[in-house]
């Protein structure tokens, strides 16, 4: 709020009002410096986006249950942070006013950063929510980096991968969850084969991680496409760069799970007994919630026309 709050008193002052406005509601005469700065205190005090230096508090989150987490950071939370974000760039400065200057390009640079060392530090992680944690800080930041490059695609594909984060990422948060009820494993090494214990389980949670990574058909294909297609359009290399380099640490954290629990020799436990043997996936309830996410993840890539009728209304096309 330190943050956040000056940043709506400003805008209140120079705008004269704290309505959304279409096209941006912040006089294009006003020092770019200026708006430069106050585009910082909207980034960094719209805290719930995640965007590093101020994500601490979404792995830390991660010890709530996880039903709480599945809503809160795959749906919730997270989408009200980059939703304000976008919600910013459009109606409060405009994306013609951003565009004309160079003095905003930092935000590229920042969200370029936290996609790619949020990724990193996923990869290191043996956890399995905390993996996905700060895959979510990773992946929020797609949405802030299609902001940053002003385009209508980029904010198409913006709009695109909130919608596809959440009903994929949610289904992965769940699927951690019927591993914990079912098996009591929360570990990543713990994964050995339980692919063959929960078939529909992990099924879904490979769905989800596909479109994690950005793989057709699967709706998080279709915002990295936009988002990538804005940053060739306007030649941004940087941002190029880090959407295929992100998609391989997408890939290096995700697929080795998928690997150990479908194809990979079950642990064996302190008497040298399997700890995978017969089929358990979780009750049926837990199942449907799980499928029902999975579903919508694929059929989001087949059907996109209410997020890309929503994407293209916000940008009055």
């Amino acid at each position: 709020m330190g943050l956040l709050l000056p940043a709506i008193v400003i805008t209140g002052q120079w705008a004269g009002t704290l309505d959304f406005v279409a096209g941006g509601s912040l006089d294009s005469n006003i020092t770019p410096i200026f708006l430069s700065g106050l585009l910082v205190l909207f980034v960094f005090g719209i805290g719930k986006a995640a965007v590093m230096p101020v994500h601490f508090w979404l792995p830390a989150a991660m010890v709530a249950p996880t039903p709480v987490s599945a809503l809160l950071h795959a749906v919730a939370v997270v989408k009200a942070g980059v939703f304000g974000i976008v919600k910013v760039v459009v109606y409060i400065f405009g994306l013609g006013l951003l565009a004309r200057h160079s003095v905003f390009d930092w935000l590229t640079y920042v969200a370029g950063f936290t996609i790619i060392f949020a990724s990193i530090i996923a990869l290191l992680q043996d956890n399995l929510k905390k993996r996905l944690a700060y895959s979510t800080v990773s992946q929020l930041s797609y949405i802030v980096l299609a902001a940053s490059l002003f385009t209508p695609a980029a904010l198409i594909g913006a709009v695109l991968h909130i919608c596809a984060h959440a009903v994929s990422k949610i289904t992965l948060f769940f699927a951690a969850g019927n591993i914990y009820t079912v098996a009591h494993k929360t570990e990543v090494s713990q994964l050995n084969g339980i692919g063959r214990k929960m078939p529909y389980t992990m099924g879904a949670f490979s769905i989800g991680a596909i479109a994690m990574i950005g793989l057709p058909p699967t709706a998080g294909f279709l915002g990295k496409w936009f988002i990538l297609s804005g940053a060739a359009g306007t030649q941004n290399n940087f941002a190029i760069f880090v959407i295929i380099c992100s998609t391989l640490l997408n890939a290096a954290y995700f697929l080795p799970i998928i690997f150990r629990a479908f194809f990979m020799t079950a642990s064996l436990d302190s008497h040298g007994k399997a700890t995978v043997t017969t089929a358990e996936d979780a009750p049926i309830f837990m199942l449907i919630a799980i499928m029902a996410t999975a579903t919508l993840t694929v059929l989001m890539f087949f059907f996109p026309d209410i997020p890309l009728s929503l994407a293209r209304s916000m940008l009055g096309a």
